[in-house]
């Protein structure tokens, strides 16, 4: 029979089930079976991916079935695992519905971006039809339920702003509330000087990064971290932005909502007619 390590090195890619306990612990090192097995396949270069029970899954599971569901002997080597775990690419997950689309989310990603060539014994292979079959159905539900949010939200922002009813109150008033927000640009994005700009000039000015999405991921830039940490959440109460989860990654992602698009697109309606207009004018003074 292999052993962990054996097993490990025949495979291309090692996913982990993270839950709330930190799991039998190894004698001589003081460390988990399951960490030392993640460590192992780090060390060895494996692809790694860990699907992570989310804080308000944990929760709910410490109300209904009492604290049997807590990790009481190791909560401080748990958490610095977790911590570890997370550092890497991983997901998080309410109930197993998610582990079974973020498992299917990964490995396809890893399918289409990696050389993989894994071994398995032939008595290992099961029948993965039901789990395709359920995935498929999910998968369906999902973008079924997608589709309807969005055409919501189309109806919503419609209603809000539409270029057939002109120059609407509703549109006015937002307008009002973001040119009165101000918010303060870091020195090391202006030439090393601090300045304040209305959320409005903001929203408009970097319409193109926001409508494309920016993240909270490491590698960000300086200007793309300020407007997921400083912009978006101001436009995120108005409705203009939303903030999603990236499938099979660690970070997240903002960007403009249906709301906002439609909000975008009469504000540079706007703008447009108020420059044709006032070239009209110069030519006619001229």
């Amino acid at each position: 029979m292999a052993t962990i390590e054996e097993w490990i090195d025949q495979s291309d890619v090692y996913m982990l089930i993270l839950g709330g306990r930190y799991g039998s612990v190894e004698k001589n090192s003081g460390i988990s079976y399951t960490e030392l097995e993640y460590d192992y396949a780090v060390q060895q270069g494996k692809p790694v991916f860990a699907v992570v029970t989310s804080e308000a899954a944990l929760e709910a599971k410490v109300k209904s079935g009492g604290t049997a569901f807590m990790e009481k002997e190791n909560p401080k080597e748990l958490a610095l695992f977790r911590e570890k775990v997370l550092s890497n690419v991983s997901s998080f997950f309410e109930d197993h519905k998610d582990i079974k689309l973020c498992v299917h989310e990964s490995l396809a990603d890893f399918a289409a971006n990696r050389e993989l060539k894994g071994w398995v014994s032939g008595d290992e292979v099961v029948d993965t039809m039901p789990l395709f079959e359920e995935i498929k159905k999910l998968s369906s539900e999902n973008k079924a339920l997608k589709e309807t949010i969005n055409s919501m939200e189309v109806r919503i922002a419609a209603a809000v702003v539409s270029p057939k009813n002109g120059e609407t109150e509703a549109f006015l008033e937002l307008h009002k509330v973001l040119e009165a927000i101000d918010v303060k640009a870091p020195a090391d994005l202006n030439n090393g000087e601090e300045i304040t700009v209305n959320l409005l000039n903001l929203f408009f000015n970097n319409k193109d990064a926001l409508v494309t999405g920016v993240t909270n991921r490491s590698s960000a830039s300086a200007g793309e971290i300020f407007l997921y940490h400083n912009v978006c959440p101001k436009l995120q109460v108005h409705g203009l932005v939303i903030n999603e989860k990236v499938p099979g990654v660690s970070f997240r992602r903002s960007c403009v909502s249906s709301k906002g698009n439609a909000f975008l697109a009469e504000l540079e309606r706007r703008v447009l007619a108020a420059k044709q207009a006032k070239q009209t004018e110069a030519t006619q003074s001229g």
